[in-house]
């Protein structure tokens, strides 16, 4: 997994993605389809229509980075279409994501009342 900073932003991009799509293609959307900057150093996350396959698109300052993950049971929970095609998450959130969990609404941790 990758490793992110603390002030790194991360955007998912939201509804379906052509998973043909390598890096220049991503960026392009990225400029186009989100208009954002891909080269601002934020992650950008892609689904495909079967929702077992994801890509990161980000830059690390030297070049372009894609990182692909596919699930071997289950599918990436990802959010429909919004008016601006993308939302922003957190890095611990982004985490949770690749790790096939639900990242929109953590469990609680729950704390004791009482010791003992």
């Amino acid at each position: 997994m990758i490793a992110l900073a603390s002030g790194v932003r991360v955007y998912l991009a939201c509804g379906v993605t052509d998973m043909r799509k390598g890096m220049a293609g991503l960026a392009m959307l990225v400029q186009q389809g989100l208009s954002a900057d891909p080269f601002d150093g934020a992650v950008f996350a892609f689904r495909g229509r079967r929702a077992g396959l994801i890509k990161l698109l980000w830059h690390d300052g030297v070049g372009l980075c894609l990182l692909t993950k596919r699930l071997e049971q289950g599918q990436f929970v990802w959010p429909s279409a919004t008016s601006s095609g993308r939302i922003a998450l957190l890095p611990s959130q982004l985490a949770a994501l690749l790790d096939g969990c639900e990242w929109r609404a953590p469990a609680a941790i729950r704390r004791p009342m009482l010791a003992g």
